[in-house]
């Protein structure tokens, strides 16, 4: 049973026990229900972060939950000497989501980094008769491991881990340096279509669309980080559908699976020819307990027809942002539920806190800005409650 004092002694034996790469942790959650979490004490909080966007269906979905148990129960991990049904379901409904149709394929890894990891290597099979160099963008984020934190572009991330994996130049994210650098020298551009670890960022309008016609004029990869931005997040499958265009690669993690552990690389076109047998493998990527669970959730999201829901609730998240008429409130940006907030005087982490303190979970991914990008299935309740907790939020500071 828990006690009021439970958050303490979790929280202690955190520190000792788990490596120092964590902080402290705000809260020790024990449950969870739709846009609901309790911690160990009892307490309830509004969850508009979703465990960053991967909680798509929220907290304990019965889709999620009995599709877990059924293939729990029946089989959970082969070796990728052996296919499955539900891994090549899931290759066959993400060709269909991405657009990539009948000439993509998919890879499966556990994780976003995982996926860019993938693609990094997608990037270097291209990397023929001089062209060797990779764009990404300044203030960029693609993950932690070796190679994505490569295409990372953040310098105060990469300092304590240099050198990096050569060959990565980091651009700004402007139209006129993207036609500045992209040349018959370079193997593939990585984008976000919306920077989330910025602050929720959008690139600038008509950037993936030209993005798109150098890479095909100069023979480059343009390869999409759709892990925070995929998954109808923006109120469509995948960003880069807004803008109307087809990438050579797109990376999907995060809400494909509603928190189970699931990373991929879907491919279009010539791209699917780079990779081949023995270039990249996972032992755990695309088992059948991770690849049944994603298939169900993207066929939930479907059938709930919450792409549209996530660009109807979006309007109306930001309107209420607005709406609250708070000083401390500079912009409300980004698309469909991923809500990026601009919080004036860099007071952005305290207002993240008075919100947890009135039982809201969003955050702030730097000093002057908030983001929030709440479960998928968020509804009229919801958002009432945002509001109201928001605002006292702002009210106290």
């Amino acid at each position: 049973m828990h006690t009021a004092e439970a958050a303490q002694a979790y929280t202690e034996r955190h520190r000792v026990a788990l490596m120092r790469t964590l902080s402290t942790p705000q809260l020790v959650l024990a449950r969870g229900e739709g846009c609901w979490v309790w911690d160990v004490d009892g307490r309830r909080y509004l969850d508009f972060l979703a465990g960053i966007a991967v909680n798509s269906l929220g907290h304990a979905h019965p889709v999620v939950v009995e599709t877990a148990g059924r293939q729990a129960a029946t089989l959970v991990h082969v070796s990728n000497y052996f296919a499955t049904p539900q891994q090549i379901d899931l290759a066959e409904t993400l060709r269909r989501l991405t657009g990539a149709g009948e000439g993509g394929r998919a890879y499966f890894g556990n994780s976003g980094a995982e996926a860019i990891e993938a693609a990094f290597k997608l990037a270097r099979r291209n990397s023929t008769d001089g062209r060797s160099r990779i764009l990404s963008l300044k203030n960029s984020f693609h993950g932690r491991t070796m190679g994505a934190l490569a295409l990372t572009g953040k310098p105060t991330m990469q300092d304590p881990f240099r050198p990096m994996v050569p060959g990565v130049d980091h651009i700004d994210s402007t139209i006129e340096a993207l036609e500045d650098a992209l040349d018959d020298s370079v193997a593939a551009l990585v984008v976000e279509p919306i920077k989330g670890e910025a602050g929720v960022v959008p690139l600038p309008d008509g950037y993936l669309r030209r993005a798109r016609e150098l890479t095909e004029e100069h023979g480059a990869l343009l390869i999409v980080d759709e892990i925070q931005t995929g998954v109808a997040r923006t109120g469509d499958w995948f960003a880069y559908q807004h803008d109307g265009i087809r990438p050579d690669a797109v990376t999907i993690a995060k809400g494909i699976a509603s928190g189970i552990p699931i990373g991929s690389l879907v491919t279009f076109g010539r791209a699917s020819d780079l990779l081949q047998r023995g270039d990249h493998g996972s032992t755990f990527g695309g088992n059948p307990f991770a690849t049944a669970v994603a298939g169900a959730v993207l066929e939930e999201i479907e059938r709930a027809d919450l792409v549209r829901n996530a660009a109807v609730r979006g309007v109306q998240l930001r309107e209420a942002i607005q709406g609250i008429g708070s000083p401390l409130v500079t912009e409300t940006r980004g698309r469909g539920l991923m809500v990026g907030v601009g919080i004036a005087d860099d007071r952005a982490a305290e207002v993240a806190e008075r919100c947890l303190a009135h039982g809201l979970i969003l955050n702030a991914p730097n000093a002057s800005s908030l983001r929030i990008v709440p479960p998928l299935i968020v509804g009229d309740e919801e958002l009432e409650e945002f509001r109201d907790r928001f605002s006292r939020a702002l009210a106290d500071l």
